[in-house]
């Protein structure tokens, strides 16, 4: 199986999770009407997260700024090999747990 095969099952099987086409190419993932980030084909993942939580995963060396957008929330992870695609998963299910926990607090909370 690919990389982005894999990712893409994985990020699928999870509750509330939907796929579509993504505008740009390739495949993204949302949560309701909040995406969790999109891949382009077994190359690159895309995901966006706060200023904060990007600038820290950045620092980690576990991402690097987007590849078209640098200054935004936006990461982008290499998707190459089956630890990098690991490493996509983690960062993916980092984003979906956020979705999932802003979906559970009330708005103003």
């Amino acid at each position: 199986m690919k990389t982005g095969e894999h990712i893409a099952t994985v990020v699928r099987s999870w509750p509330g999770v939907e796929a579509a086409p993504h505008r740009f190419g390739g495949v993204e993932f949302r949560v309701g009407r909040r995406e969790l980030g999109h891949l382009h084909g077994d190359r690159i993942a895309d995901l966006p997260f706060p200023r904060r939580v990007r600038d820290q995963l950045i620092a980690e060396g576990r991402a690097r700024p987007h590849h078209v957008l640098p200054e935004s929330g936006w990461i982008t992870v290499s998707i190459a090999s089956p630890a990098e695609a690991e490493r996509a998963v983690e960062l993916f299910r980092m984003a979906y747990d956020r979705a999932a926990n802003a979906r559970r607090t009330p708005a103003g909370l």
